[in-house]
């Protein structure tokens, strides 16, 4: 196995060291890639997406490149989701058919997955169902799966066996006496994995800057069950909708005053539908849907729905914007934000909550009262874990860079030898010796552009995004066989010029153009293409000169 680094290449062809490489979600959270190679094969843990943000005009969501794995599918023994959150496992609709590989998940993934395959309508992938606490072997890897407790139903750590010594990839997780959904964390395996000796661990960052733990999903089903009884007309609750032990405790909360609980989006539905095939939510009564829920009187509703992170196409946007087919929020109703804030997404969010506080609908998040517990380990547990497993090499990952040097400085204090810093695209060679960072490869990021898959600097996207903030220009200019002009030169300016109001600017680009033409030497203007150049930067310079925008421009010249 070989990469390209900035220096050369770099050999990774020693059969008895481990690497660790991650294409996504070091330096960031979501978009979780992550290779272990060894004995010159690959082992992939999650495939995973995020979505885009509106500075991102008409892309819906953004993955790692898997370029490098692609070109080494040979050796790529299979893909192991360790949970069923998008951004572990929502790329393999999309990437799948560039690896062709085997993918293992629990159930509970493995129901979510096949869900998502059917919607996009994509290929038939091989994937196999392993119990929880399964150990299977993948070519030079022995992996077993560690129960632990997050978010969603079934989320697995994997320690992960080899010659080189062993790795505990942890995926997400947290420490929850009373996840009331799934079980417990396996402190147990825990222990006894750090009994038989951890070479390195690779943990999740997400809350390494935050003191203490994460708080129980139990004592936030008791806060919003007293929450809610304190509201007479609507109430929706924005959560996200993996969360399956939330969408419980809101039937339950429904319940107990006297309310029918509906779900509102379609991913709510989809995670309500696999949890139910796959065993939970089976003392749940059935949800409303959204038709019916449409009918419910104000006071006998509790709507569940998607978009707490502001997500335009989600329920609450839709349904804040009056573009809802079944579904209303009026003055005097309630929206709950039972979730956290991810980053980024801070001014989609705000945005959202102002207009329904404009709507006279009264909004309570977190800041308000104890509505959401992250699914992330705080400081206090991270210790814990570091307690249990004593690995020698610390490999933060899920986290920005702020997030992994405060989870580094932790590993170090819990007396770790080593904590490594890596990034995306940096191979890190766990053994023989100490860990150090041997090499990068080439990484970057796809966005799914409609149905197409681009890289996110490709020309069309950069384009598109000075569309977004300069606007564009058409010129057309009509001349005949000799260069001259045979009509007065046409322009169009969208996004910057109304053609209504303001003829005059569009009067003087054209001015511009003519005489930028009729300046060209009597050889350049029987080529089309020195003409077109002409004309496009006679366009840009005035256009520039009366707006200040360089717009995007083009220029189409027709001969006759």
């Amino acid at each position: 196995m070989t990469a390209a680094t900035a220096a050369g290449p770099a050999d990774l062809a020693d059969a008895g060291a481990l690497y660790f490489l991650a294409l996504g979600g070091s330096g960031e959270i979501g978009m979780n890639l992550n290779l272990y190679g060894h004995a010159g094969k690959w082992l992939m843990i999650d495939l995973g997406i995020t979505f885009a943000d509106d500075s991102q005009p008409a892309l819906d969501v953004i993955m790692p490149d898997p370029a490098f794995i692609e070109a080494e599918r040979d050796k790529l023994v299979g893909l192991v989701l360790t949970h069923a959150h998008e951004d572990h496992l929502g790329a393999v609709p999309y990437l799948w058919e560039r690896l062709r590989c085997p993918v293992y998940a629990t159930p509970f993934a493995a129901a979510v997955l096949r869900r998502k395959l059917k919607e996009n309508g994509g290929a038939e992938v091989p994937i196999t169902e392993v119990p929880l606490s399964a150990r299977f072997t993948l070519g030079p890897f022995d992996l077993e799966l560690i129960t632990l407790t997050h978010s969603i139903p079934e989320p697995n750590a994997v320690a992960i066996r080899t010659r080189a010594g062993t790795v505990l990839h942890t995926g997400d997780w947290k420490l929850d006496d009373t996840p009331l959904v799934g079980d417990v964390t396996d402190e147990t395996a825990l222990r006894a994995l750090g009994e038989e000796g951890v070479l390195a661990m690779v943990c999740d960052s997400t809350n390494a800057m935050r003191e203490g733990t994460s708080g129980s999903e139990g004592e936030v089903r008791e806060s919003l069950g007293e929450l809610v009884g304190r509201f007479k007309n609507r109430v929706a609750v924005a959560s996200f909708a993996s969360n399956v032990a939330r969408l419980e405790t809101m039937a339950a909360v429904a319940e107990k005053h006297d309310r029918h609980c509906a779900l509102i989006g379609r991913s709510l539905w989809r995670m309500q539908d696999a949890a139910r095939a796959t065993g939970y939510l089976a003392g749940t009564p059935p949800f409303v849907s959204e038709h019916d829920a449409g009918y419910l009187p104000r006071d006998k509703v509790l709507l569940v729905c998607t978009g707490s992170q502001g997500e335009q196409r989600a329920a609450l946007s839709r349904i804040v914007a009056d573009s809802h087919p079944h579904i209303v929020l009026e003055r005097g109703d309630a929206v709950i934000f039972s979730s956290r804030i991810i980053p980024g997404n801070e001014r989609t969010i705000h945005q959202l909550q102002n207009r329904l506080i404009a709507k006279g609908i009264e909004v309570i998040t977190e800041r308000d009262h104890f509505v959401h517990v992250s699914g992330h380990p705080a400081r206090d547990e991270l210790t814990r874990m570091y307690q249990w497993v004593r690995p020698r090499i610390a490999v933060p990952v899920h986290g920005e860079a702020r997030h992994i040097a405060a989870h580094a400085a932790l590993a170090r204090d819990c007396q770790v030898q080593q904590a490594i810093e890596q990034q995306n695209g940096q191979i890190v060679r766990l053994a023989p010796g100490p860990a150090e960072v041997v090499g990068t490869v080439a990484h970057g990021r796809l966005a799914l552009d409609g149905t197409v898959l681009r890289p996110i600097d490709s020309p069309v996207l950069r384009d598109r995004h000075r569309l977004m903030y300069n606007g564009s220009a058409t010129a057309t200019v009509v001349v005949d066989d000799k260069g001259r002009l045979a009509a007065p030169p046409r322009i169009s300016a969208r996004g910057l010029v109304d053609a209504e109001s303001e003829q005059a600017a569009l009067d003087e680009i054209a001015d511009a153009v003519r005489a930028a033409i009729e300046a060209l030497p009597r050889s350049d203007r029987g080529d089309d293409d020195a003409v077109a150049e002409a004309a496009r930067r006679a366009v840009r310079r005035t256009m520039q000169a009366l707006r200040g925008h360089k717009p995007v421009t083009d220029v189409h010249v027709v001969r006759v």
